[in-house]
């Protein structure tokens, strides 16, 4: 008797399923193998940057552990893996001398992934800048993106002939903002004016990484694209005070990154910008990155805007709200505003919960599964609507290092005791593992 739910909210032929993580969230292995300094390893030596002094140090030990990893990938049902190199892996140094063991090992992960019939979808910077690039000035300055294209060219050089979907940066304005801006990311640095330098200097990595993927040599078929992070923006009140606020949030989280990639324009001024880059940002792309968590409400308050949770709407351990259709909005948002927009994938989307493992050993986790049943119906609903989205990636694959977090949230659909790196999928994967086999949601408003 199968385990598939009955055929009901079905989705596209051939759509992909897949499950994604970060290079410095999972691999540890920090010292192995020739691998150079990130600035990560160097934030996270800042006393109170991480909570609970966490590192990355040893993370998941998917470097060692990745076959154990796509192993459990496949076996759930999920047909493709998102990962990412870790640049230091390859350069060090950001540059110059290649470290051939790096690249070995990602193409091992390669092998293992074809093996077990997984799509690789492999992103090029999760945020791991190597130190010593950092040490020159990082994102803000300009000769980083160009470090970056010929980071991209010896990657793809060593692996195009067999991944075909490439993504060039993950959520650069994370990189930019919370690295640069706020300074709650590494490099922790909190400067106006190299923020915005570095938001436009990833753009033009971006631009002349996916230049290089092109020019070089590829599997038939390649696909190279872009992941930014979007949410629907909405003021807390009808006062015209927060709708300014709101119009505000969206055009710095989410315009400032969409109109030069879709339009070839800024919707503000940036100085870094010169003659030729934006043709460089906005030359097509074969599909678009989405990855959507929270709907964003915003005031304005007596020091700046504010992003406010609304009332009466569960929350994730991160305290980000449960508004499963924010999903729908986007998505049909993006293309009412973007009419030209190439395909979308939705490369991460999920939620952390505090998931205990039961006096068995089992870890059910039925908050997640509300979540991604939610969030999926939300995603049929955007796919009926016409928006052409090609797959869905849940974030993560597994529970990891979660960035200024530490360890102290759990996105995982697999569990990770830190301790032992015993591997125990949650109900949420098996949930999950169903849906992708049968390429269709349970019938009904609840998940199977």
């Amino acid at each position: 008797m199968s385990d598939a739910p009955p055929v009901a909210d079905t989705f596209p032929d051939g759509f992909v399923w897949g499950a994604a993580t970060a290079a410095y969230q999972v691999e540890g292995a920090v010292d192995a193998d020739g691998r150079g300094q990130s600035i990560w390893d160097t934030f996270c030596r800042v006393p109170g940057a991480i909570a609970g002094g966490d590192t990355g140090e040893v993370a998941c030990d998917h470097y060692h552990r990745y076959a154990e990893d796509i192993g459990l990938l496949a076996d759930l049902g999920l047909g493709a893996y998102r990962f990412s190199i870790a640049w230091p892996r390859v350069q060090p140094d950001g540059s110059g001398a290649i470290n051939q063991k790096g690249l070995d090992h990602y193409r091992r992960v390669v092998d293992e992934l074809l093996v077990r019939d997984v799509i690789p979808s492999v992103t090029l910077y999760h945020w791991d800048l190597p130190q010593a690039l950092q040490d020159k000035g990082g994102w803000p300055a300009r000769d980083t993106a160009y470090r970056f294209a010929d980071y991209a060219a010896v990657v793809h050089d060593a692996l195009g002939d067999v991944v075909k979907q490439w993504i060039t940066l993950n959520e650069p304005k994370v990189s930019s903002h919370a690295g640069y801006g706020s300074g709650i990311h590494a490099p922790g640095i909190k400067d106006q004016v190299l923020r915005d330098r570095a938001v436009h200097h990833l753009l033009l990595a971006h631009g002349l990484s996916l230049q290089a993927l092109r020019d070089g040599r590829h599997a038939a078929g390649q696909q190279v694209g872009l992941t930014l992070d979007v949410s629907p923006v909405a003021p807390a009140t009808d006062s015209q005070a927060d709708a300014d606020a709101a119009r505000r949030v969206d055009v710095d989280s989410h315009r400032l990154f969409l109109d030069p990639v879709l339009h070839g324009t800024y919707p503000i001024h940036l100085d870094a910008v010169q003659d030729g880059d934006l043709g460089l940002i906005s030359a097509p792309i074969d599909f678009l990155g989405i990855n959507y968590y929270r709907r964003i409400l915003v005031q304005a308050g007596p020091t700046g805007d504010e992003t406010v949770l609304p009332e009466g709407v569960p929350v994730t351990s991160v305290n980000w709200p449960v508004q499963p259709d924010g999903l729908r909005e986007v998505l049909v948002d993006l293309q009412t505003t973007y009419p030209t927009i190439p395909p979308i994938y939705i490369t991460e989307n999920g939620a952390a919960y505090d998931d205990v493992p039961a006096d068995d050993g089992t870890v059910d986790d039925p908050q997640r599964v509300d979540y991604l049943h939610g969030h999926l119906r939300a995603l049929r609903t955007a796919i009926a609507a016409g928006v052409d989205v090609r797959g869905y990636f849940v974030w993560t694959l597994l529970d990891n290092f979660e960035w200024a977090e530490g360890f102290a949230k759990r996105f995982g659909i697999v569990h990770v005791d830190y301790a032992s790196q015993t591997r125990t999928p949650k109900t949420s994967a098996g949930w999950l593992g169903r849906v992708a086999r049968a390429n269709a949601l349970p019938s009904g408003d609840r998940p199977a």
